[in-house]
C-alpha cells in the first residue's frame, strides 16, 4: 500500500482532521489523525495492518505489542498478517504495564507498533516494558509518522510520513489567536 493510498483512506474516513488539537505528547497542532475513524472499518484495518506487516518482512518477529488504546487494532492486524500473537500495554497510575495475564518470554522477539507517532514517547514506554520482561524489541512501526525530528527508535518504519506542525503550548499561534483546543486522544481520559 503506497503512502498516497494511506493518506486517501485517512481523508475519506475523516481520520485526517484540521483544527486546534492537544496531542498525547502535550504538544499543540493544527492537524490530528484520529485513526479510530479508519480502523472502525475492518476491511481498512486489515489492509493497513497487512501493509505495515510487509514493511517488517525482513525481521524475525514472535509477538506484536502496542500501547492501549490507539495501537490495539494495529497490533492485532499486524500480528494476524505475521501469524504471531498480539499484546497491548496499559497505563496504570501513569506507568505503562503489561496486564491481563499477558507475559513475554526472555529473548522473545517483539515488534512495537502504534497508530500515530509524534515524539515516540509511548513506543519507548512500551519498549521499556518489553525489556523489563527480558524480551527483545526488534523494530518499531506506525501507520502514520508525524514526527518533526528523527526518532530514537531503530529500526522504525511507517506507512505514511505526514508533514504536520506541532508546537509547545507556550509557542502555539492558535492559542495566541484564542482558538479553543480539543484533546481527542485517549490519554488523560
Amino acid at each position: 500500500m503506497r503512502a498516497e493510498e494511506v493518506k486517501e483512506l485517512l481523508e475519506r474516513t475523516g481520520a485526517l482532521r484540521k483544527g486546534h488539537f492537544i496531542l498525547s505528547s502535550g504538544l499543540h497542532s493544527d492537524t490530528y489523525v484520529q485513526c479510530a475513524l479508519v480502523l472502525q472499518y475492518p476491511e481498512y484495518a486489515t489492509r493497513l495492518g497487512a501493509a505495515l506487516a510487509e514493511l517488517f518482512g525482513d525481521l524475525e518477529i514472535e509477538t506484536v505489542i502496542a500501547p492501549a488504546l490507539g495501537g490495539i487494532i494495529v497490533a492485532h492486524e499486524v500480528a494476524r498478517r505475521l501469524g504471531v500473537r498480539s499484546l497491548f500495554t496499559e497505563r496504570v497510575a501513569g506507568k505503562m504495564e503489561l496486564r491481563r495475564g499477558f507475559v513475554l518470554r526472555p529473548g522473545e522477539k517483539v515488534l512495537v507498533v502504534e497508530d500515530v507517532v509524534t515524539t515516540g514517547g509511548s513506543m519507548k514506554e512500551v519498549a521499556a516494558v518489553v525489556e523489563d520482561w527480558g524480551a527483545r524489541v526488534v523494530g518499531f512501526g506506525a501507520l502514520v509518522d508525524r514526527s518533526q525530528k528523527p526518532l530514537d527508535l531503530q529500526p522504525f518504519r511507517a506507512l505514511l510520513r505526514l508533514e504536520a506542525e506541532a508546537w509547545e503550548p507556550s509557542s502555539c499561534s492558535l492559542c495566541r489567536e484564542g482558538i479553543p483546543a480539543t484533546k481527542p486522544g485517549s490519554r488523560g481520559l
